[in-house]
């Protein structure tokens, strides 16, 4: 039985697609508009306590999240494939490549959180651990890892479908799974190549980030800044981000 997925495009070349902590499936802005979908075909994972799989119980880590996204490119026959994580997907996109080296062809992280979590000082921790009761924090952090600089009614409609997309449950526990988790000698020295796609107005996971993280942990690295996005490039920036993403797997 194949995991619940969305699925765009039918070209040869296999993408795996693990959304952010806000996100879902249907949380990648219009990038799934956007692919070429006669030489891409995108799988997107729809986590445990996420989307169309809310219901479903779990422990709700970054491992498990790995397991399912093997079982889903397992049941679809895909041998080999590409993974593309968006900020807490990141993560777990660094994680399918620790599980299954072999199987990885190239990485893509948007505003990747690194394979050795986040550190929280004590005042940003609260803001963030009381996102899952408080929809003002939600909002906040958004408005905050974007620059302060976007609309309220789009900030508005970013938490709204957080809340309408993942339980209580769920989002409160994958914090500390994207946060704590730390597994970076596992994917330390991977020759995949590695791809780190950053916004020039997020402050939390941007180029300086990247440069002691992700560019260090892979040799064949590669960091790309866009311009005038935060830490949601698929909602601020697509096309743009559509066209590196694309250009990198089509290598």
């Amino acid at each position: 039985m194949t995991i619940n997925h969305i699925s765009v495009g039918r070209g040869p070349q296999k993408v795996l697609a693990l959304h952010g902590w806000f996100g879902s499936a249907r949380g990648w802005g219009w990038l799934p508009e956007l692919v070429d979908t006669e030489r891409f075909t995108w799988a997107f994972l729809d986590y445990r306590g996420y989307g169309e799989r809310s219901e479903v119980a779990g422990e709700f880590s970054i491992a498990e999240i790995s397991r399912d996204a093997l079982d889903l490119v397992d049941s679809l026959g895909w041998n080999t494939f590409s993974v593309v994580g968006h900020s807490m997907g990141g993560s777990a996109a660094q994680r399918v490549l620790a599980d299954a080296p072999g199987r990885v062809e190239r990485l893509v992280g948007i505003s990747p959180v690194p394979a050795g979590g986040v550190p929280f000082d004590l005042r940003s921790w609260a803001l963030f651990d009381g996102a899952a009761a408080d929809a003002a924090n939600r909002r906040a952090i958004i408005d905050l890892t974007t620059g302060n600089r976007l609309s309220g009614r789009w900030l508005d409609e970013m938490v709204q479908f957080s809340v309408e997309n993942s339980t209580r449950e769920a989002f409160g526990t994958y914090l500390t799974a994207w946060a704590r988790t730390d597994f970076t000698d596992e994917v330390k020295g991977n020759p995949v190549p590695a791809l780190a796609i950053v916004g020039e107005q997020d402050p939390a996971l941007g180029a300086d980030t990247m440069r002691e993280t992700w560019m260090r942990h892979y040799p064949n690295a590669r960091l790309e800044v866009l311009a005038n996005a935060g830490h949601y490039a698929m909602y601020e920036t697509p096309v743009r981000l559509a066209t590196v993403v694309e250009d990198f797997l089509g290598r």
